[in-house]
């Protein structure tokens, strides 16, 4: 059983992990000169993720930000050419977003900084030590809690 002193040093270390994370991929991403925000990177991730064009409500709901917020990354990623508005074919009022053959490219770019600061994060662990750390973070990815005695 951890003590409450224990769990705030966990919680600590969680969110420098957290921090040092975005640095990293900050930079990674700076290095390939892609001109693409974090937010804009997770953006086109989440788009990608799409059978067809979403609509702008449905991408700030997926990304839990509010519409405007949307808004201005989409505006960004279209002048740089990464994404397009599109008239919805069934309803003309509306906008749908759909990544180009640049943002196709800009993501497979973005996936391969991503890659390159996980190596460069996970380098001081063993093998042994990734399988556990990853058993450990499908925990408390999927929230499931321990019951204790």
């Amino acid at each position: 059983m951890t003590t409450p002193d224990a769990d705030g040093l966990l919680a600590e270390q969680l969110l420098r992990l957290t921090r040092r994370v975005h640095r990293i991929q900050k930079h990674h991403l700076e290095q390939r000169d892609l001109g693409i925000t974090p937010a804009q990177s997770r953006l086109l991730r989440t788009l990608a993720h799409w059978g067809s064009p979403p609509r702008m409500a449905d991408l700030a709901e997926r990304l839990e930000v509010v519409p405007r917020a949307v808004t201005t990354l989409v505006d960004g990623l279209e002048a740089s050419g990464k994404v397009r508005r599109v008239p919805d074919p069934a309803n003309r009022r509306v906008i749908r977003i759909e990544l180009t053959d640049d943002g196709r490219g800009a993501l497979r770019e973005l996936r391969a900084a991503r890659r390159s600061a996980a190596e460069e994060i996970l380098a001081p662990l063993a093998e042994d030590q990734r399988a556990a750390l990853g058993g450990l973070l499908d925990t408390l990815i999927d929230g499931e809690p321990v019951r204790r005695c």
